[in-house]
């Protein structure tokens, strides 16, 4: 690594999910949150685990799981107005930060439906969240012929709305609702529509139709910082009005050992996952095709490395002996960096919301995996 390479970064991810009631007694009359209701939420903490902190190396995510587990137990099936006078997410989300007493945290996530939660980051700031639906055909224009994208075809997107707020003490920063009025007229214009037809999505690629969508909803809402386009449950672009980051989901079903385990835990021995991997791109966008980088070109480039861990043993490659999810995460991210220079992150989940992130940018949007 030269001078001029920046230099990586690595965060530890743990995630629990909790049941509880709460009611926001500060939220106009008549809205449905005023009233005691229930969620299932799930909370996430990212950060950088002091290596004293876990049993032994490759310990760290499952270290701030255990506890962020210990944090959560205080709320599950209670009710949150017990602990918190204006339960929201983001007041919940400060509360859970406030009880992990660990260094090194970046932030914490919480969810409190599929389809809406709050980030709430080291300087304060909550950045909410909410997914939308919408149902539409396209082709793409520009593509070789042969392309399966060059044909009419149909997707059922997925859109999330990101809002960066300084909260600057307040309770509640931007409330779902907002996002929801913003979001109708949008829906009304793309809804059951071939995109193809819409004034300005003559290309409409994931990159295009995120970028038309910050367009239309920015003056709106200027705290707005990124537009995220689902194409599918797999993969997709966001924007934030200047730079655009695509990313590729794979699942990778593997055996395992912790090689520096203690042989007392059972994570010494073989055992298994069925990892998450998300990498993560960015390029400039291309004039003419209308993307940076083609999903199916990352998804060939990488399947010779995907094929050298689907269904193996990883623990008896050289390079993977330790076994962890850490020194997993940073193979991948060395191998395919090599493959696809565009490659800016690594995200790999060994269970659900447990695992390691790796690369030169580890901010941006909040993406549910």
């Amino acid at each position: 690594m030269n001078a001029h390479t920046p230099s990586l970064a690595i965060l530890h991810a743990a995630s629990s999910r909790f049941e509880a009631a709460r009611q926001v007694d500060m939220l106009p009359d008549g809205h449905r949150c005023r009233h005691m209701h229930g969620h299932g939420f799930t909370a996430t903490a990212y950060a950088t685990v002091p290596a004293e902190w876990a049993a032994y190396p490759g310990d760290e995510a499952t270290a701030l799981q255990r506890r962020l587990h210990r944090c959560t137990e205080l709320l599950t099936y209670g009710v949150l107005n017990k602990h918190l006078s204006q339960p929201t997410d983001e007041n919940l989300a400060r509360w859970i930060r406030e009880r992990l007493e660990m260094p090194g945290i970046d932030r914490v996530a919480v969810q409190s439906t599929p389809n809406q939660g709050v980030e709430v980051d080291a300087r304060g700031h909550a950045h909410v969240w909410r997914r939308y639906r919408f149902q539409a055909a396209h082709q793409l224009p520009h593509v070789p012929l042969g392309h399966k994208c060059g044909r009419m075809h149909g997707h059922g997107f997925e859109v999330i709305l990101h809002a960066n707020q300084d909260m600057a003490g307040a309770d509640l920063s931007i409330d779902y609702d907002h996002l929801d009025a913003l979001w109708d007229p949008i829906s009304a214009q793309i809804n059951y529509r071939c995109l193809n037809e819409v004034p300005g999505l003559e290309n409409p690629t994931s990159e295009t139709i995120s970028s038309w969508l910050w367009e239309r909803i920015k003056p709106a809402l200027p705290a707005l910082s990124w537009v995220t386009v689902y194409e599918t449950a797999s993969c997709g672009a966001t924007f934030d009005g200047a730079n655009y980051r695509i990313w590729k989901d794979f699942t990778i079903d593997s055996a395992v050992r912790h090689r520096r385990a203690p042989t007392t835990d059972p994570r010494h021995a073989i055992h298994g996952h069925t990892y998450t991997l998300r990498l993560h791109l960015t390029a400039p966008l291309d004039q003419v095709m209308g993307w940076t980088v083609d999903f199916g070109d990352v998804k060939a480039v990488f399947d010779p490395i995907f094929k050298s861990l689907d269904h193996h043993p990883l623990h008896e490659q050289a390079e993977l002996a330790d076994g962890d999810i850490t020194t997993v995460a940073c193979w991948l991210h060395e191998t395919t960096l090599r493959a696809l220079p565009q490659l800016v992150r690594v995200d790999l989940f060994e269970s659900e919301g447990c695992g390691s992130m790796i690369g030169v940018d580890l901010g941006g949007p909040a993406l549910p995996a």
